[in-house]
């Protein structure tokens, strides 16, 4: 059962395509896959993959606490 917005995040490298899907409140999920995938010596994604898509994700998060942040009704503000 969904409970958030669904995110997705996808990498093409070289033939393979990477494509993950999580809803808001789950990155740290979708961050401990990364390093799953980055120390599976089967797969390409390396751990350079795992640290550019991390910082994505962070990025993704902060951007969505300034929207939030914005988004507050002016009487609940504190100055």
């Amino acid at each position: 059962m969904m409970t958030g917005n669904l995110n997705f995040l996808a990498m093409v490298k070289d033939s393979e395509r990477y494509v993950f899907l999580y809803e808001d409140g789950r990155e740290q999920d979708l961050l401990r896959t990364f390093g799953r995938f980055a120390s599976n010596p089967e797969l390409s994604f390396t751990w350079y993959d795992a640290a550019v898509l991390s910082q994505k994700v962070r990025e993704s998060i902060a951007e969505i606490q300034r929207a939030k942040a914005n988004e507050t009704p002016a009487a609940n503000r504190r100055f």
